[in-house]
């Protein structure tokens, strides 16, 4: 999380400075994200091998994975080459410092709120209905679709944020950067969206093979398919003339992660089901009602800003 920061602050300098040394500064961060990654990688490797199964079985473990999923998607997004180019992918895709930068951030976010006390670390045998290869499936890519999900959600926020601070003088600049970062902002839902749609299908394969049905309205398949929409609306709202524009996808990009807030955190903590580990008492979400404010004040003060300096050209 600090390297993501520091590497934040020299990412946004180097947007007004040609000077060599923040160059150097802002790839010096780069490589230290990129070992810290491949360090989260052998420590997952690690856990799988000593407990013998997949290591997103519980809380902790899937709040780990999390982490790791949006440091792959910001690492393949925020810095493309050679694999979009051996693909024949996209050769628009340049290289994001800031990209990077936002997604060792979060990154940082879900290990430390992995860490904290009320999550258990330790090593455990699987419970009965996770006893199944649908854990390597379903859960795999289900969770990891929450990776690009987070990624759209902090790049939306540093977009909205740059409109904020964007002045006659530096009009261009922002402009150019808020381009950048909603075109890998739209790239990674997309991404996002066609692995929950998919891991949603495969959850279903595994529900008829442990319930006997494919669907039950159980909180946790409610709310993914609620994601779904939510996010698929978001994609689709370029093609809305009403809709179109760098402010509006930016700011729906991060309230639609809270579709995934619920789906992840709220049906496991706050709502009793199959998925859940709630009893149905009743829980205290003022939290997220503050959250909630601040992302709608922070995207009004966006709004003003992207009216006057963008207008039709953003």
């Amino acid at each position: 999380m600090l390297a993501g920061v520091f590497m934040m602050i020299f990412a946004i300098i180097k947007l007004f400075s040609t000077k060599k040394w923040v160059a150097y500064t802002v790839n010096f961060s780069h490589g230290l994200i990129v070992l810290f990654f491949i360090l989260h990688t052998l420590g997952l490797i690690t856990r799988w091998y000593i407990s013998g199964h997949a290591p997103w079985s519980n809380a902790y473990e899937s709040m780990i994975y999390v982490a790791w999923s949006i440091m792959l998607f910001t690492l393949l997004l925020g810095f493309p080459y050679p694999i979009w180019y051996l693909l024949f992918i996209n050769r628009r895709l340049k290289k994001s410092p800031i990209t990077i930068a936002a997604g060792s951030f979060i990154a940082g976010m879900f290990l430390m709120v992995a860490h904290w006390s009320w999550m258990d670390p330790e090593i455990s045998n699987l419970q009965p209905v996770l006893n199944s290869y649908w854990l390597m499936i379903h859960v795999a890519v289900i969770v990891m679709s929450y990776g690009p999900f987070a990624l759209g959600m902090i790049l939306g926020l540093i977009a909205l944020f740059m409109m904020i601070f964007t002045n006659s003088n530096n009009v261009k600049r922002m402009k150019l950067a808020i381009d950048e970062l909603s075109y890998i902002n739209e790239m990674a839902i997309t991404v996002g969206l066609v692995m929950l749609t998919i891991g949603n299908f495969l959850g279903g394969q595994w529900a008829n093979e442990s319930w006997g049905r494919y669907w039950g309205w159980d909180p946790k398949e409610t709310w993914a398919l609620i994601s779904i929409f939510v996010y698929a609306f978001v994609i689709h709202s370029r093609l809305v003339p009403g809709l179109r524009g760098k402010w509006f996808y930016n700011f729906a990009s991060v309230l639609a992660f809270a579709s995934i807030v619920m789906t992840y955190v709220g049906v496991n903590f706050h709502l009793s089901g199959l998925h859940s580990y709630a009893s149905g008492e009743r829980q205290n979400v003022t939290y997220y009602i503050y959250t909630l404010a601040i992302v709608v004040a922070i995207g009004i003060l966006a709004w003003f800003q992207y009216k006057k300096h963008y207008g039709k050209k953003g």
